[in-house]
């Protein structure tokens, strides 16, 4: 019998907890950890910070879900690996041994990166939607800012790696700006780290400069790219511009009332603490925490020790004059499940690895009342396909995919959801081989 461990539960480790008590016998035993004891559709963060849904819209209780399916629920925060002897320790002092660990974790946000960046609760200046509690907060300070607005600044930092809620959240306030018959006195300005906008940390999609310029324009957004944001004070931003080549070009100081700045990422704590600075990240971590995984997603090492989603280690896609990272994005994820869920059920055969993740993207940005659909195959260039389209369409078609998403996670449904819904919907349907 076989302990297999999966940390976090979030849209890469329910499913994954779905899928491996699905495939493997049940004399195996599976357990989850996960620092909060609710899922919650991280994707539909920046509804919530103007209202448009309640936290309590996109979320659940795991607990019930994953004991029904015969999965343990440990509600507790990850706060040491010992990979050598396949041991790892809980916030309330106990050791849990597995055969097989699933790191599941997603990003830990570094907002001590730049001087004042994150949400008040944490003593920064601006707002966060990166997780439901923070865009509970942002929902807050968006209706004192509503009785008395004035400018907004919202964007990336450098090193960010996750730009598509940025715009998101960009377009969703203006819209509820519109909404609210306010948007003429709310001058906005978009500060992100890329090259150019559309960029998304993929070096463009399709026709995504274009597309997202003529967006920006349409709504009178302003934008300064390759941007390094350097301090944030109170009602102040100041960010240095650079050129192709590196060289700053010009600094801005931008006043706000209201902002959101996407940080750049970290790997969790307990895999941060597994760096060896000498050693330039360590056989199971890079320099910044995130776990280095092959071909097959799981670690070169420690071979009974897999990694999915925002939590694992890739290169940026190309060199940029202000450090922009790779997103992970949910079809991405959803792959690497699938072929961790069946790798570890051939090692359990005593077989080897058999299944590699696809490398793909696709995405649905929604932009308060119009979208934008992006897909890449595979993610980073060249590429075998690759095309933007804007559309309410998408719009309508992310609600539908929020609701459909959050049904079956609740259902402990384990097939894949992404290519079952926006693959189809996409009208794509062969996503084989697309490697990165």
């Amino acid at each position: 019998m076989a302990t297999i461990v999966i940390v976090g539960s979030s849209t890469g480790g329910l499913p994954m907890a779905y899928d491996v008590r699905k495939q493997i016998g049940k004399e195996h035993t599976v357990k989850v950890v996960n620092a909060i004891d609710e899922f919650n559709f991280i994707p539909s963060n920046p509804w919530v910070a103007v209202g448009w849904r309640k936290s309590s819209d996109i979320s659940f209780k795991l607990e019930p879900h994953l004991v029904r399916k015969g999965i343990e629920f440990y509600h507790q925060t990850a706060t040491k690996l010992d990979p050598q002897n396949n041991k790892l320790t809980l916030s309330d002092g106990n050791e849990m041994t597995y055969d097989y660990l699933v790191l599941a974790t997603g990003p830990s946000l570094a907002f001590d990166e730049v001087e004042g960046l994150g949400p008040k609760s944490q003593g920064g200046h601006t707002v966060s939607i990166c997780t439901t509690p923070h865009a509970v907060e942002a929902y807050d300070q968006w209706e004192e800012f509503c009785q008395n607005p004035g400018p907004i600044v919202f964007g990336a930092v450098q090193g960010a790696s996750c730009f598509g809620p940025a715009y998101e959240f960009g377009m969703i306030m203006e819209t509820d700006l519109r909404k609210r018959k306010i948007r003429s006195q709310v001058p906005m300005t978009f500060v992100t780290s890329e090259p150019y906008i559309g960029h998304l940390g993929l070096g463009g999609v399709g026709d995504s400069k274009g597309l997202m310029e003529n967006e920006m324009r349409d709504r009178h957004i302003n934008w300064i790219c390759n941007a390094k944001v350097t301090k944030i004070e109170a009602g102040k931003m100041y960010v240095d511009e650079y050129n192709h080549r590196g060289d700053v070009i010009d600094q801005h100081e931008l006043p706000f009332k209201y902002s959101m700045m996407l940080p750049a990422f970290k790997g969790s704590k307990f895999l941060q603490d597994l760096v060896e600075p000498e050693n330039m990240g360590g056989p199971l971590v890079n320099p910044r925490g995130f776990v280095k995984v092959d071909s097959y997603s799981r670690n070169a090492t420690y071979h009974n020790i897999y990694a999915l989603g925002v939590g694992i280690a890739i290169p940026p896609v190309e060199a940029t004059p202000v450090p922009v990272g790779t997103p992970k994005t949910g079809l991405m994820i959803e792959s690497m499940v699938t072929a961790i869920c069946h790798n570890i059920e051939a090692n359990l055969a005593g077989k080897g690895p058999v299944e590699e993740p696809t490398w793909n993207t696709v995405c649905l940005a929604d932009m308060g009342d119009t979208g934008a659909a992006f897909v890449a195959l595979p993610q980073i260039p060249p590429r075998n396909l690759t095309w933007a389209k804007r559309g309410k369409w998408v719009h309508l078609a992310k609600i539908a995919f929020e609701k459909y998403f959050i049904r079956n996670m609740k259902a402990g449904n384990s097939e894949p959801i992404y290519q079952k819904y926006i693959m189809k919907m996409l009208g794509i349907s062969r996503l084989k081989s697309e490697k990165q």
